[in-house]
């Protein structure tokens, strides 16, 4: 028969116990770990959200309260009271926080039984993540990823503690929203009291947060939901949680050092870590031309060199052909490396740059003997061979990996190249914590299947003055006033100065060939703020779940979401997303279709 707790108040969580706690009369309460059965004496591992403690029952001292303790299965729901007792020092486990104490009980109530749970509710079970989403409540019972949920609590009150004291006011803005898309896909809300009407939900606070700084607010910031109809990958879900923030009357300089200041007082609170300010900089242009990313992950080398030159008027068709339509050859150099990849792992590279769109992949090996093997060379002069030798820094043990291509191709491939290359080399240490600001992205790019440009950021971000003199020539060579913070390769924010004077947004607008009737409906209530005084202002937007992921040296943001989605948008616990009853789809005036495929 079930218990209560009634006439029972827990005095302590478990793991806050300790030796200096003997003797002290305690009540505990959660889940039964495991149970160790022998014979006239029982232990139990006692779990709840603080850790472990051990729980021991002895015949001798009341036998019906050992055998009660019998009928204890994992994660039946308990409640005992007993004594802190010393454990003996044979007995002692150092790699239990409460490895020096036991509760010797005294009373014991089943509060709730269990099922066999479908999975060990343990750190780092290995269950495969459809299981461990559809018991999404089980999953959470797990040490690891409960603390994964303390760090992102722990986290969020030091940003609001920071931003408070450096003069930041917390607002929130509108969930339901106009939609005004930029990007990705709107999540649209049907409107039953406008019929045939529709909210979106935010992508982000983006122009509400800018009428706020025309409204004198000065400084805001929140940590907000945010909503992208878009697909899924490891660091991406259609809702997930931003640190929003934006400043009046600053500069860039301004913003990026408040947020270093951020990300060096949560580091140190939170891990310990010491972060060097100012952190290191590189333009765009750099990070792409060295790193062939404008996220580059700079905790190890194999940087790209630029081999065109060396190879314009070579035998060897691949790289000369890139050379003459206009593209590059690049190469990095795992250096030192040459004798980790087999001949077949080096094919295997090959095909993996074919995921970018390269044709193939060329190498050369440095023996240690200082000879060389490749199947290039014999399409190479000597000549030709040791000015790429010298433009690679290579020695004996280095491996030459070459793409050749269209720039975009080329980037991408080795962009990525060297990061599975040290992904296979184990060389990313996830306590290692390089941090990196690019800077001076392209205002526009141009979309070859559209014949049109499109913002790299948003139509809000403001250009470099020195660069207007293009805006009416050539617009692909305006640099934005943009900047992004990077974090061992991965994007954790991302900002600019806004544009603030009604002429300029318009231009921009009709730069990206937004017609004046679409402004207007789309942009209209902004264009008509800024008739009214905008000051200069800018801001930046951290993704709060990927800052935690990275802090956790968790490999996805659901680790560290209580809910998350799978990766096609769906929740198995609840089986979201679902039909609805007739009845609420004719209030909101809406009727529904079978899809497409499914009418064929």
């Amino acid at each position: 028969m079930l218990e209560s707790m009634n006439g029972l108040k827990r005095t302590n969580m478990c793991a806050d116990l300790s030796a200096a706690d003997a003797g002290k009369k305690v009540t505990l309460a959660g889940w039964v770990q495991r149970r160790r059965d022998l014979g006239n004496l029982i232990f139990i591992w006692l779990r709840d959200r603080s850790g472990l403690v051990q729980l021991t029952f002895l015949s001798d001292a009341d036998k019906e309260l050992l055998e009660k303790a019998e009928t204890l299965r994992a994660e039946f729901v308990i409640a005992v009271q007993g004594t802190v007792c010393l454990r003996d020092e044979q007995n002692i486990n150092p790699d239990l926080k409460t490895g020096e104490i036991e509760i010797a009980v005294e009373e014991l109530r089943v509060l709730n039984t269990s099922l066999t749970p479908p999975f060990a509710i343990e750190e780092n079970s290995d269950v495969k993540d459809e299981i461990r989403m559809t018991y999404r409540y089980l999953d959470l019972r797990r040490p690891d990823i409960q603390r994964n949920l303390i760090l992102r609590h722990k986290a969020a009150k030091i940003i609001r503690n920071y931003y408070d004291e450096q003069g930041f006011l917390e607002i929130e803005t509108p969930m339901l929203i106009k939609s005004t898309p930029e990007g990705a896909r709107d999540f649209l809300v049907p409107s039953r009291v406008h019929p045939g009407k529709f909210y979106a939900l935010p992508q982000s606070p983006q122009q509400y947060k800018q009428l706020l700084m025309l409204s004198g607010m000065d400084r805001y910031f929140q940590i907000v939901k945010c909503f992208r109809d878009e697909d899924l990958r490891a660091d991406r879900q259609p809702e997930f949680t931003q640190i929003d923030l934006e400043m009046s009357f600053v500069d860039i300089d301004d913003v990026i050092t408040v947020n270093e200041g951020l990300l060096k007082c949560v580091f140190k609170e939170l891990l310990d870590v010491d972060v060097q300010l100012p952190m290191q900089r590189m333009t765009y242009a750099e990070a792409m031309s060295r790193f062939g990313s404008d996220k580059p992950d700079t905790r190890f080398g194999f940087e790209l060199r630029d081999l065109s030159d060396l190879v314009t008027n070579c035998g060897f068709q691949v790289f000369s052909g890139a050379v003459a339509q206009g593209g590059s050859v690049r190469a990095i150099n795992v250096d030192g490396h040459a004798k980790d990849f087999s001949r077949k792992e080096i094919d295997a590279l090959g095909e993996y740059v074919k995921t970018y769109r390269a044709k193939g992949l060329a190498w050369i090996v440095v023996n240690e003997d200082g000879s060389l093997k490749s199947p290039i060379a014999k399409f190479l002069t000597e000549e030709e061979i040791q000015s790429i030798l010298e433009r690679m820094n290579a020695k004996a043990g280095d491996l030459l990996l070459i793409v050749a291509d269209k720039d975009k191709v080329v980037f991408d491939s080795l962009g990525n190249l060297r990061l599975e290359v040290a992904r296979r080399l184990n060389m990313l240490n996830p306590k290692q914590f390089n941090f990196l600001w690019v800077t001076e992205f392209p205002l526009l790019e141009y979309d070859e299947e559209e014949g049109r440009y499109t913002a790299m950021h948003h139509p809000f971000t403001a250009p470099m003055e020195e660069d207007m003199q293009y805006i009416d020539t050539d617009p692909g060579k305006i640099r934005a006033k943009a900047y992004d913070i990077i974090l061992n390769g991965n994007e954790l924010g991302g900002g600019s100065l806004r544009i603030y004077q009604k002429d300029m947004q318009e231009k921009m607008f009709q730069l990206l060939n937004i017609s004046p009737e679409e402004i207007q409906t789309r942009f209209g209530f902004l264009l008509d703020a800024f008739k009214y005084g905008a000051p200069p202002h800018g801001g930046l937007a951290f993704g709060f779940d990927r800052l935690i992921m990275l802090m956790a040296g968790a490999d996805s943001i659901r680790e560290v979401m209580a809910f998350p989605k799978q990766q096609n948008a769906s929740e198995l616990m609840t089986n979201a997303p679902e039909t609805v009853d007739g009845k609420q789809l004719d209030e909101l005036f809406i009727s529904t279709h079978p899809p497409k495929k499914e009418m064929e």
